[in-house]
């Protein structure tokens, strides 16, 4: 999956972290409410400027990160 449209980090915002299409929201921030138990549609009425693909695209980015730290650590 292209995260490049989506997932941005810039080094001015949120501390270099992973952001949603240069907004202040970061994919730690969308994985930690779905972690806590919302559903997608409680994330998305709370946060009216996410689409349904960005949470996709979170947890597909949360994913291969995950991937590439265990080929990494082997």
């Amino acid at each position: 999956m292209n995260y490049q449209d989506i997932i941005t980090i810039e080094p001015g915002m949120r501390g270099g972290k992973p952001c949603i299409r240069g907004m202040r929201i970061t994919v730690y921030d969308v994985l930690e409410y779905l972690a806590a138990g919302m559903s997608r549609q409680e994330i998305l009425d709370d946060f009216p400027y996410l689409t349904d693909e960005d949470i996709t695209v979170c947890l597909a980015y949360a994913a291969d990160r995950e991937k590439h730290l265990m080929v990494v650590e082997a």
